[in-house]
């Protein structure tokens, strides 16, 4: 059981990067630094906008308006961590 709770723990940990690297790509794009229409950067976007896209949508219709600030992934990130941290403290535990 306890090789369950790692892999859960391991696959929250690594949609959190994700998450960090979508937005910090977005970022990037948005300023200029990254140009789309090299085919790399827009292979490499296109992927982790698919990834995180699903999860931040829902986020997206509870948080207000806030013109060109997206808290999203930040929303996101401390709801997957708050996840982690039930399962290590409360979930785990119990279980072992």
């Amino acid at each position: 059981m306890y090789a369950v709770l790692w892999l859960i723990d391991t696959a929250l940990n690594l949609y959190i990067w994700a998450l960090i690297i979508a937005a910090i790509l977005s970022i990037l794009v948005t300023f200029g630094i990254l140009d789309t229409r090299n085919r790399l950067v827009w292979a490499v976007g296109d992927f982790f906008e698919r990834v995180t896209e699903p999860a931040l949508r829902p986020v997206r219709r509870f948080l207000p308006n806030l013109g060109g600030i997206d808290l999203s992934p930040l929303v996101l990130i401390l709801l997957l961590q708050a996840a982690r941290i039930f399962l290590s403290t409360t979930v785990a535990p119990a279980l072992l």
